[in-house]
């Protein structure tokens, strides 16, 4: 068995889990059953394999930033419905 209905216990209660002990002999079951078939994958032969972060080759699309001018406050403040002279005025939120 991979994996102990103590274990199993532990994980619960940090997970704030209140399990029936049925339940908690189920999860165990399943739990050890996934567990059990991720461990066939440590009887593959990966020498020589190199790893991967993910499954395409992918290339940064992202451009360079480069530096502009930016919006003026008066042009900005102009497309609000309510401003101050220096800011949009919001209705207050509390």
């Amino acid at each position: 068995m991979k994996i102990s209905e103590e274990q199993v216990q532990y994980v619960t209660k940090l997970a704030r889990l209140d399990l029936a002990p049925e339940e908690l002999a189920a999860m165990t079951g399943q739990l050890d059953r996934i567990l059990s078939y991720v461990d066939t994958l440590s009887e593959l032969d990966t020498e020589g394999v190199e790893p991967t972060t993910h499954a395409l080759a992918i290339t940064n699309a992202f451009r360079d930033d480069q530096v502009k001018p930016s919006l003026g406050q008066e042009k900005s403040l102009a497309n609000g419905p309510l401003q101050n002279g220096e800011a949009f005025v919001v209705p207050r939120v509390i």
